[in-house]
């Protein structure tokens, strides 16, 4: 947690529908108000400068907003950031990058409402079996964790608290949002994000279902609890409601920390290879995966070099998500099809997911046939489809740490999806995406040197075999 939160407490979330409602009301006045004005200035702007004048105007609201937002803590940060993280096809840029500066860890509630919330949840006879350090270790914008100590075992667990009302908060919160960006009018509510919608409303009630986080954490850890580059925090179900959450107590340093950096470049290539197996193993054995590639929910044990090797520790799985077969297979050919750099292929799971509306120009399908294959530089065969040869060492690793594969996506994906014929695409493939460049952000930053190729193609030749 920050200094600035480890300073900063609050006494109450607010989660009255009223006042909530009121200081939403409030928001979209001021926010209207502001568009009128700076709307009518621009109607007397030169035409050449008038589009851009109006970004900047676009750009001045969203930043307002989420200011505002961010005050209120509770469900409605955490419905901003999901529009920020998940919202980039149907939201204008302006919108996303002012939704982006919401910050996760916040400032802390107060521990005389966290003991009221735990004492509600457990009873004041399970409350009395632990030893809780007040300081939390990190605080968000659901909820908070505190470090404990069962009294009778000595062992070490980490609580997560939701904060009281949040749950009950979420529909009213939604529904507010929507009215507020209907105001202020920085995005058209249209059908297309109705539907992306009701899509966070179905992922902001699972996040808030500490009960469904506690079962897909258990069911990860029985995944990979012989693989010894993993560590997945224990369940303590004696201490686990729909509100509270009881793990084991696992240290670690972040990702991106100066420890983390430190290591040598083996053991940065062993765990940036253990996330990619791990990113890999989700999409083609379980298709089910943690759809929230936030470096939050990461931390790396530090090994000794020796006999003990650094390992990932996973955290928070209340973003866990199922994949349906109508997604996941096709999207595993998707895959295949960009490896092998088979347009026909690419083309035929594409169109599985309906990802044009009706026939589209054959430069729209080049450009996006061009943007999967680029996706798969790191895997590919360096004989048949080498990478820029400045990218590759000299075992024939690609050097992750100097690349700008994610500055050429970028602007491939604005040639491929700036068109009409493009449709969008099952919400379901967007979290794939996300997730894929989640991993890919993981080995930039510990600048990894690997063979891509060894990894991915195991699970694509053991998906040939199953199809």
């Amino acid at each position: 947690m920050s200094d600035k939160n480890q300073r900063t407490t609050i006494n109450r979330v607010k989660t009255g529908a009223f006042e909530r409602r009121f200081s939403m009301a409030k928001m979209g006045i001021v926010a209207g108000s502001r568009l009128a004005a700076q709307s009518a200035g621009n109607m007397f702007t030169a035409k050449e400068e008038r589009a851009q004048r109006q970004k900047d105007i676009l750009s001045k609201q969203a930043h307002y907003l989420a200011d505002e937002i961010g005050k209120l803590k509770g469900s409605i940060v955490k419905i901003g950031q999901m529009m920020a993280l998940y919202g980039e096809h149907f939201l204008p840029v302006e919108v996303t990058e002012a939704l982006h500066t919401l910050e996760d860890d916040t400032a802390a509630l107060d521990w005389t409402s966290i003991y009221e919330a735990l004492e509600d949840e457990l009873g004041s006879d399970r409350l009395a079996k632990l030893e809780i350090d007040e300081k939390p270790i990190g605080a968000a914008s659901l909820g908070q964790v505190h470090r404990a100590v069962i009294k009778e075992t000595g062992e070490q667990i980490c609580l997560k608290v939701q904060y009281p009302g949040v749950a009950e908060a979420v529909d009213s919160d939604l529904n507010a949002v929507k009215t507020l960006l209907r105001l202020v009018k920085v995005v058209p509510i249209t059908e297309e994000f109705e539907g992306w919608f009701d899509e966070i409303r179905e992922m902001m009630y699972r996040e808030v279902d500490y009960i469904h986080e506690a079962e897909k954490t258990r069911l990860f850890r029985e995944r990979l609890i012989n693989d010894t580059r993993y560590i997945v925090p224990k369940i303590f179900p004696d201490f686990c409601t729909p509100k509270v959450i009881a793990t084991s107590y696992e240290p670690g340093v972040g990702i991106d920390s100066q420890e983390t950096k430190a290591l040598s470049q083996e053991r940065r290539n062993h765990l940036c290879e253990a996330s990619l197996d791990l990113c890999w193993r989700e999409v083609f054995q379980w298709g089910e995966m943690q759809t929230d590639p936030n470096f939050g929910n990461y931390f790396v044990r530090l090994g000794d070099g020796g006999n003990n090797d650094d390992r990932i520790v996973l955290l928070d799985f209340g973003a866990v998500r199922e994949f349906s077969a109508k997604t996941i297979e096709p999207g595993k050919k998707i895959v295949q099809a960009s490896f092998l750099h088979d347009t026909d292929m690419l083309f035929e799971a594409i169109d599985e997911l309906n990802f044009f509306g009706g026939a589209a120009p054959e430069s729209i399908k080049e450009n996006l046939s061009k943007l999967c294959f680029m996706a798969m530089e790191p895997f590919a065969d360096s004989n048949k489809f080498p990478p820029p040869a400045y990218l590759l060492n000299d075992n024939d690793e690609y050097i992750w740490g100097g690349s700008d594969l994610a500055a050429r996506l970028s602007l491939q994906a604005g040639l491929s999806a700036t068109s009409r014929h493009f449709a969008v695409p099952p919400r379901e493939l967007m979290f794939l995406a996300r997730k894929i460049m989640g991993a890919y952000t993981f080995m930039s930053v510990l600048s990894a040197e690997l063979k891509g190729y060894d990894i991915l193609v195991p699970y694509l030749e053991k998906n040939k075999d199953n199809t």
